[in-house]
């Protein structure tokens, strides 16, 4: 017996089904299924630049006869939709199991969806296990699931089930031999002339599956009582039972397609039934639809959010003890670039300026936040650069403010180039910064294309992103040290009046502080601090003010040692020590 995580239990079980492909691009709360995978014997694990590319590779590699894993969080699936929806056509060779990790309460996410939808549009298996045997449990049997329809199958977690540890039952690996690919275009090549046949063949797989749902253990009654029925799924499961004790479940671990018979009779055992669900109507819609009335709640679930006991008690009309609130002098801590971080002084210049910025998705987001507060826009990964070309069009021949799209080197990598290349294409204008840390920061420092760190450090290429840049046909790309306030300052006045008409790219290149974890001697402010406050404007959390007097200081402890905070004193009153002394290791 030991402890994991449902995504390290997801990891397990694949490996114990005989999976020896991985796939995945990182995204919270995802990420340590793949990080998990690779570490077992016998595999072979990647960080691909996309969802959809991981779909694409998994897909060949299944049709090549192996049986693959591929992992993502659900906005990775709005990526991966386009190659997942026609999969469920192809079929399989080697099974093929999709994770799928959702984040009710966007702990680390721009919304809430639930991918139960995308199963249910690609006609695929979709489980859901509510713990981490379960979830170890239902990833192995996946696969055979997978081969014996000729069909991908989804696992659908949410944030509690991937990250919360509970124990697991381990196995052995299975001794599986690959399967052989043979040709066969039909089943394939998805042209309209043998698409239409699959799609027949997919029909007919469906009523296998409706008839294979109703046996299958996954889906459990647990039966205390006739008054109240609950049908849940997932982590909702674990809520539910904590909430309703007396109440007798249905616990779907197959929620589509759903066991129609095992639904209604559920149903009829019971008074009322009610579903319960995290922010989502899936599974009461699909209940709906098979016939059977649903009791609407004495009071509404939240529609938004993670569900908890407690709010599943209130919808049923059952009083809740209060809690203690937060004591009033608790002060906030609200989240911010970490101290030394290389994006503070370009998001600095780029409020100083007073540009329209376009953002994208990681760590510098929190340039929204004040006191930088220099972000305008983010909606997805590689939004920035093309929302940015969207507002050059639109602001074209007025006196507007300078539009910059600020991008990681990874966002980059999974989606910004083609954006920058519809720019390019279409001779557009605007500023470009590219962020390059060396890493995959927010998800936890994993590699990507710019960086050449493979998953599993394996011998790799180092793309040369300036060389790519320069190959587009860009004619202004810069790099620049992102620590140095003057040359930030100059690169970006430059780009944004003297080469205002046109397109450039500027990349400001300097590794995330967590890479090295490493101080220089730290600074202090002197006496001859004027409380002017321009150093508390760059947000580094080091960095505090007297609240009476509005002198600055510094904490020894935070502070890294990287000087950016020294570039805009005025008057020379941050100095650095001689000594690391009270510094040290991050």
């Amino acid at each position: 017996m030991e402890l994991m995580s449902g995504n390290e239990a997801i990891a397990r079980g694949a490996w114990e089904a005989g999976a020896t492909i991985g796939v995945a691009y990182p995204g919270t709360p995802s990420t340590e299924t793949m990080e998990s995978f690779a570490r077992y014997e016998g595999v072979y694990a990647e960080w691909c630049t996309n969802e959809k590319v991981a779909v694409e590779v998994g897909v060949g590699a299944s049709a090549a006869g192996a049986r693959v894993l591929a992992t993502m969080k659900h906005v990775g699936v709005n990526v991966a939709a386009d190659p997942l929806l026609t999969a469920a056509y192809t079929g399989v060779n080697g099974g093929f199991v999709i994770l799928a990790a959702d984040d009710p309460g966007m702990y680390s996410s721009q919304n809430e969806q639930d991918s139960h939808f995308y199963a249910l549009a690609a006609h695929i298996p979709s489980l859901d296990p509510s713990d981490s045997a379960e979830a170890l449990e239902f990833a192995r049997e996946a696969y055979e699931i997978s081969e014996r329809f000729d069909v991908p199958v989804m696992i659908r977690s949410t944030v509690r089930v991937s990250h919360t540890k509970t124990p697991v039952e381990v196995g052995e690996k299975l001794d599986y031999e690959q399967k052989a690919y043979e040709k066969d275009p039909a089943k394939w090549v998805m042209m309209p002339a043998f698409a239409k046949p699959r799609r027949k063949a997919q029909l007919a797989r469906d009523a296998k599956l409706r008839e294979w749902v109703e046996g299958c253990p996954f889906n459990q009654v647990e039966h205390k009582g006739t008054a109240v029925g609950v049908i849940c799924a997932g982590a909702a499961y674990q809520h539910v039972v904590d909430a309703l004790p007396e109440a007798s479940i249905l616990k779907l671990g197959v929620t589509w397609p759903l066991p129609q018979k095992l639904v209604a009779d559920f149903a009829a055992s019971v008074d009322d039934l009610y579903v319960v669900e995290e922010g989502s109507e899936y599974l009461t819609g699909q209940v709906k639809e098979l016939g059977v009335k649903v009791s609407d709640f004495p009071a509404p679930l939240p529609k938004d959010g993670e569900l908890s006991p407690g709010l599943i008690k209130r919808a049923f009309g059952i009083e809740v003890p209060a809690h203690d609130e937060a004591p009033d002098d608790v002060p906030g801590r609200p989240p911010a670039l970490c101290a030394g971080c290389p994006h503070r002084l370009v998001f600095k210049e780029l409020s100083r300026i007073k540009a329209i910025v376009t953002g994208d998705i990681g760590c510098y987001t929190l340039g929204t936040l004040p006191p930088l507060s220099s972000m305008d826009t983010c909606i997805d990964m590689g939004a920035s650069v093309s929302m940015s070309h969207g507002f050059e069009l639109a602001l074209a021949g007025t006196d507007h403010r300078p539009v910059v799209a600020v991008i990681g080197d990874s966002t980059f990598g999974h989606s910004g180039l083609s954006s920058l290349i519809t720019t390019v294409y279409n001779r557009g204008a605007g500023t470009v910064c590219i962020l390059d840390n060396r890493t995959t920061a927010m998800t936890g420092r994993q590699g990507n294309p710019f960086n050449g760190v493979t998953l599993q450090n394996r011998p790799s290429r180092e793309l040369d992103l300036v060389g790519v840049l320069e190959a587009l046909g860009i004619e202004h790309v810069t790099q620049v040290n992102p620590h140095d306030m003057k040359a930030v300052r100059s690169a970006i006045k430059t780009a944004t009046k003297e080469q205002a008409d046109e397109l450039s790219v500027i990349v400001f290149k300097a590794p995330c502080v967590l890479l090295h974890r490493e101080r220089k001697p730290f600074f202090f402010v002197n006496a001859d601090c004027h409380a002017c406050g321009a150093c508390a404007t760059l947000g580094c959390p080091a960095i505090s003010k007297d609240a009476e007097t509005g002198i600055a200081a510094i904490d020894p402890m935070q502070c890294i040692g990287c000087g950016q905070c020294a570039q805009y004193c005025a008057f020379d009153a941050i100095e650095q020590t001689t000594s690391s002394a009270k510094g040290g290791a991050l």
